[in-house]
């Protein structure tokens, strides 16, 4: 009697299976380096397992909410871990996958470490320097994308620009985004974008990977050429958390590619309302202008219209000042008479001073000058004695018997002769 074969249901044989692993392998540690890490908005996280060595073997990893808050250290893409926990089996899908219960780090991985190794040496060698980052254009006519034809990078730029600025013309230079061939077709396309010309900004796409995947991105020759890029780069590579080497040295890091289109090119939209709003106030201001001038010519046409209106508030204004510059001079006028008059009463105060003065001077010489006429002496009975010559004698030993002399009186002379000479003894 033949014995009919058991059949099994998918769900029955997923469970089977996953009691065998759980019974075969229900604890164990494993040593690898981290792939794709992710961190999901519910506190899970999912990453692969791969070895260090380079060997073709990877393990998918799912750890929960509660062994992840456990963490003592942020996972990240090329870290060498060792993690403890269960074979499963994930039912939805038949994966299989391994339930991390614990990790800890080991230390980064060779990859990764190549990554930090090549990433000091550029930065050395100045290539991250912000001073050398260049602004991008306003109004962009022509974006080049450097990516993959096959791409769904390539299709989300190509969607956001067409959704944002269908205005700007793009123009795409295909190139290989992942593998060993990756990095020659990336300087290649750089190359061929710079030698073209026409693109006024360069976006360099990638959708998201594990660092293997984005190793092209990293490659130095790929980096130099942005770097040498004359026209400016914006790198979008991967998703928010994927940094590259070729996100330090372009002009503008995007953290994912439609984003990169969105910092290349402005919304169409927003361009023509702001250009717009522009019309609008330049039509305010030319009406503001133009109501300003024609108020103008309003009022200078109603002048022109009456010229005798305009004469008259001359005549009016000159007749004021003519009054005014009368009434001045008068004052003037006024003001010098009577000075004058004032300095004229001074001056002949002045005079009459003066000549009083004067005249009291020359009465007092005229007495003193009297008073000192000897003439005036001979009245009172005095003699005066003289030689013939004329020559006065003041003393009785000036002269001997026998010398002549005159005497001078009041009323006329006599010449007579000494006789005799007596002297005063009392005199010395």
């Amino acid at each position: 009697m033949v014995t009919a074969p058991q059949v099994w249901s998918v769900s029955a044989l997923l469970l089977a299976v996953t009691d065998a692993l759980t019974a075969r392998f229900g604890g164990v540690t494993v040593s690898g380096e981290l792939a794709g890490f992710t961190r999901a908005s519910s506190g899970h996280c999912y990453f692969s397992l791969k070895d260090a060595q380079g060997a073709p073997a990877l393990v998918r990893c799912a750890m929960f909410r509660r062994a992840a808050g456990l963490l003592d250290f942020a996972p990240a893409d090329g870290q060498r871990v060792e993690v403890r926990g269960r074979i499963a089996v994930y039912e939805p899908r038949g994966d299989l996958q391994f339930v991390v219960e614990s990790m800890r780090r080991q230390g980064a991985g060779s990859l990764y470490e190549e990554f930090l190794r090549l990433k000091a040496r550029l930065e050395a060698a100045g290539l991250f320097d912000p001073s050398r980052r260049r602004a991008l254009p306003a109004f962009p006519q022509t974006v080049g994308v450097v990516s993959s034809l096959g791409a769904a990078a390539l299709q989300d730029v190509l969607t956001a620009l067409a959704r944002r600025a269908a205005h700007v013309r793009v123009v795409v230079y295909p190139c290989l985004v992942q593998g060993a061939e990756a990095p020659a077709t990336l300087v290649a396309a750089l190359q061929r974008a710079a030698q073209h010309g026409q693109a006024d900004v360069l976006l360099l796409v990638r959708g998201g990977g594990s660092l293997e995947d984005l190793w092209a991105f990293n490659d130095e020759r790929v980096v130099r050429a942005v770097v040498q890029s004359p026209i400016p780069v914006v790198c979008g590579v991967g998703h928010e958390t994927d940094v590259t080497l070729c996100d330090l040295a372009a002009d503008l890091r995007a953290p994912t590619p439609t984003a990169a289109a969105e910092l290349a090119a402005p919304v169409r939209q927003d361009l023509e309302d702001r250009l717009h709003a522009l019309q609008l106030r330049l039509a305010r201001a030319i009406q503001r202008t133009l109501e300003r001038q024609a108020q103008r010519l309003d009022m200078l046409a109603e002048r022109a219209q009456r010229p005798r209106r305009l004469l008259v508030a001359q005549q009016a204004r000159l007749s004021a000042l003519e009054g005014r510059l009368s009434l001045a001079l008068r004052a003037r006028c006024r003001l010098a008479r009577e000075r004058t008059e004032q300095l004229e009463t001074r001056l002949r105060r002045a005079l009459d001073m003066t000549v009083q003065a004067r005249q009291w001077r020359l009465q007092s010489l005229a007495t003193r000058l009297e008073s000192a006429n000897p003439r005036v002496v001979l009245k009172r009975g005095y003699a005066w004695v003289a030689r013939p010559d004329g020559r006065p004698v003041t003393r009785a030993d000036a002269l001997a018997p026998g010398d002549r002399m005159d005497v001078v009186f009041e009323n006329g002379q006599v010449s007579a002769t000494v006789n005799a000479v007596r002297l005063n003894t009392s005199d010395p």
